[in-house]
């Protein structure tokens, strides 16, 4: 799986990048189909809180795409969210195989 990763107007830190990494792998483990994971993170309004959006779509050969943007106070929350919504459209997915 290849995993994208899109930082608008800054620079995602290795830190985050490497958590990003670490829960695509453990969704791609759900679903070995998932070809690709890619996430977008934006700073919405700077300098107040619920600031931090992330946005992730995930490519699967041969049915639609899934997707999911959540925002947050951190940008792990909001990957987090993303994460836990995913996974449940996953599990509809799977559920009508």
């Amino acid at each position: 799986m290849e995993v994208k990763i899109k930082s608008i107007h800054f620079d995602a830190t290795a830190k985050l990048e490497e958590f990003i990494n670490k829960k695509a792998q453990r969704l791609a483990r759900r679903n070995e189909e998932v070809t690709e994971f890619n996430v977008t993170l934006e700073v919405i309004k700077p300098k107040t809180s619920m600031n931090k959006e992330a946005s992730i779509k995930l490519i699967i050969p041969n049915r639609e795409d899934l997707f999911a943007s959540k925002v947050a106070d951190t940008f792990e929350e909001a990957i987090d969210l993303c994460i836990d919504a995913l996974e449940r459209q996953l599990e509809k997915f799977d559920k009508n195989r």
